[in-house]
C-alpha cells in the first residue's frame, strides 16, 4: 500500500516516506486499535525497511555494537563490549536479506551473485561489510558488519584505553615524523586498522600522502594534501577489476611523500616493499601475523605469490624496506594492546635481525579472566640516521 502511493519517478525524501507510513498506520488503528508505542515502533520499523537495512538498521546505529554478523536468515549474532551474543530477531525472508545485502553493494557500485559470490564494501557510516553468498555459503546469505568508531580514535584514546603508554606513543610519534617506514602487525580484531589510523597523525600536514585501500575505513585526518583509493572488483558491465598491486603501481606516479596501504594479504607485498626501497620513507602498512617474526615469514610467502626469486633476495628486500614493525594483539580480557615494538637490524647470515625495543609482559599477579602487566624498554634504536637527518635526536 505505501509503495503504491509514492511517486518513484521522482526522489522521495525521507519526510514523505514518514508522513506516508504514519497515514497508513493511523488508518489501520481506526479499524483494529493500535497503541501509541505499537505505532512508533511499527513506523520506525517499515522506514527501516523502505529506506534503510531493514532490521539491521537498529544494530547499526547503537554505538556499543561494533560487529554485526548474519548467519543466513535465522542467525544474527553481536559483538557488544567484546561478547558475541545472539540477537532475539531475525530477517523474514532469504529474499528480504538479499535485498538488504544488494543495497548495501550497490552503494558502492560493486557486484554481488551467484558469478561473483564474495564482495567486500562499506557502509555510509564507514563500516566494513562483507558478503558471502550461495552456493559458496551454505547456510545462506553471510553477511558481516564491523563498525567503526564515527569519529577516529586519537592515540590519546589509546593511551586512556591501556593500549600503550604515553612514553611508547611519543616515541612512535617521533619515528612517524622521522619517516621510518613501519609495519603493524596483529591478528584479526587486534585492532590494526584504528592503530595505524592513530599514527597517520603524526604524518606532518605539508605532506602529500596516498592511502590504497580494498575497502576505504581510514579516518586520515589534518592531511590537506591527501588522495584515498580503493580497489574495485570486476563486474557483469565489464569493468575490469583495479587491484591494490595497480593502484600502488599507479600512485607511484602520483608524487607521493608516503604511501599508506591499510592491509597487504598477497603478491601486493611486493610493490608495497619497492616503494619503501625506493624513496617513499615512511610509508605504513598493516598484515595479519602472530609476532614480528612470523610476520617477516608471512611477507616472504606473500612475495612468493607474484615473484619466483631466491628466499635470500626477498629477506634483503624486506630488510631494507621495512623499519620498525609493530605488533598488536586482543588480550584475554577482550582489550586490545601494543604486545611488542621491534627494530629491523638489518639481513647477516642468512637471518633478518631484529632489535625489541618495547615488550609487553603479563605479570605473574593476573587472574583467570582478568589481566595484569606493564611494558618494558627491552633496548635502544640503533638505525638512528633518519631521526638525525630530521632534527629529532
Amino acid at each position: 500500500m505505501i509503495m503504491e502511493e509514492m511517486d518513484l519517478s521522482r526522489e522521495v525524501a525521507d519526510e514523505e516516506i514518514r508522513k506516508l507510513i504514519d497515514a497508513q498506520i493511523i488508518q489501520c488503528s481506526k479499524e483494529n486499535y493500535i497503541p501509541i508505542e505499537e505505532r512508533h515502533r511499527l513506523s520506525r520499523e517499515l522506514f527501516f525497511d523502505i529506506r534503510k537495512l531493514g532490521i539491521l538498521q537498529e544494530l547499526i546505529e547503537d554505538d556499543s555494537i561494533t560487529e554485526i554478523m548474519v548467519n543466513g536468515v535465522e542467525h544474527i549474532f553481536i559483538e557488544r563490549n567484546g561478547k558475541i551474543q545472539e540477537w532475539d530477531q531475525n530477517f523474514a525472508s532469504k529474499e528480504k536479506l538479499s535485498d538488504v545485502i544488494q543495497q548495501i553493494v550497490a552503494e558502492c557500485n560493486r557486484v554481488v551473485n551467484e558469478a561473483s559470490p564474495i564482495v567486500d564494501a562499506r557502509l555510509e557510516n564507514g563500516a566494513r561489510v562483507n558478503v558471502i553468498l550461495p552456493p559458496v555459503a551454505l547456510n545462506g546469505p553471510i553477511l558481516t558488519i564491523r563498525r567503526f568508531a564515527d569519529t577516529a580514535i586519537t592515540m590519546e584514546r589509546l593511551i586512556e584505553w591501556n593500549s600503550l603508554t604515553g612514553e611508547m606513543a611519543e616515541y612512535l610519534g617521533k619515528l612517524v615524523k622521522a619517516k621510518y617506514n613501519i609495519f603493524i602487525s596483529g591478528g584479526t580484531g587486534s585492532g590494526k586498522t584504528t592503530f595505524l589510523n592513530a599514527l597517520t597523525a603524526y604524518i606532518p600536514a605539508d605532506e602529500r600522502i596516498i592511502t590504497i585501500e580494498d575497502s576505504a575505513e581510514l579516518k586520515v585526518q589534518g592531511i590537506p594534501n591527501l588522495v584515498q583509493l580503493e580497489t574495485r572488483n570486476a563486474n557483469v558491465e565489464g569493468c575490469i577489476p583495479i587491484t591494490i598491486r595497480d593502484l600502488i603501481k599507479a600512485s607511484l606516479r602520483q608524487r607521493p611523500d608516503r604511501i599508506v596501504i591499510g592491509e597487504v594479504r598477497g603478491a601486493e607485498c611486493i610493490d608495497l616493499l619497492s616503494a619503501m626501497n625506493t624513496g617513499h620513507d615512511g610509508s605504513l602498512s598493516t598484515g595479519h601475523g602472530n609476532s614480528a617474526r612470523d610476520m617477516i615469514s608471512r611477507l616472504e610467502t606473500m612475495v612468493l605469490m607474484g615473484m619466483d626469486i631466491p628466499m635470500a633476495a626477498i629477506e634483503k628486500q624486506i630488510a631494507s624496506a621495512i623499519d620498525i614493525f609493530v605488533h598488536l594483539g586482543r588480550m584475554r580480557d577482550k582489550s586490545r594492546k601494543v604486545l611488542e615494538i621491534t627494530e629491523v637490524l638489518g639481513y647477516e647470515k642468512g637471518e633478518i635481525k631484529l632489535n625489541s625495543l618495547y615488550r609487553y609482559e603479563e605479570s605473574l599477579n593476573s587472574k583467570r579472566g582478568g589481566l595484569c602487566g606493564t611494558w618494558r624498554k627491552m633496548g635502544e634504536l640503533k638505525n638512528i640516521e633518519k631521526l638525525k637527518s630530521t632534527g629529532l635526536l
